[in-house]
């Protein structure tokens, strides 16, 4: 079943990750994609309230192949140049947030409507890596320990 998830912008980051973590795994992103996801939002909701308007509008919408998230921006100051000119400074202890989501998202686009600014942020459900059950046996993690398959623990000598 898919639904849409509508959430206006407010300082509550915590409330406004699980929200999205929850949306993104119910229409099939994975673990790390869900907190990647959330991640982004969070990033691209704090842009707004510490240098947009201050007050928007989250959409969240799954699709045949992951999720797309908007962020309306009331206060509209978000430009295609400062995206594309989103980087590290090394030195610098804030100002990296355009960049993290840039670097999470699938695809992120900007677009200026009567409303505001709108964000969309897109996240392509990838298939889990999957090892066949017949070599689940002789795995080893990096310090040589044997790895649990989920169905009882692999013993090491």
């Amino acid at each position: 079943m898919n639904f849409e998830l509508r959430c206006p912008i407010s300082p509550d980051l915590g409330y406004i990750r699980d929200l999205v973590r929850i949306h993104g795994e119910h229409h099939g992103l994975t673990g790390e994609q869900s907190d990647d996801l959330a991640l982004a939002v969070n990033e691209a909701v704090t842009n707004v309230l510490d240098h947009g308007g201050r007050a928007g509008l989250i959409t969240a919408r799954g699709h045949d192949h992951g999720v797309v998230v908007e962020i309306l921006d009331t206060g509209g100051r978000l430009t295609l140049e400062q995206l594309a000119a989103a980087t590290v400074d090394p030195t610098g202890s804030r100002g990296f947030g355009l960049w993290v989501i840039q670097r999470l998202c699938d695809e992120v686009t900007l677009e200026h409507t009567g409303l505001g600014s709108l964000l969309s942020l897109h996240f392509r459900v990838r298939p889990a890596d999957v090892i066949p059950l017949g070599l689940r046996d002789g795995l080893r993690d990096g310090r040589g320990r044997g790895i649990q398959d989920g169905r009882s623990a692999v013993h090491t000598a």
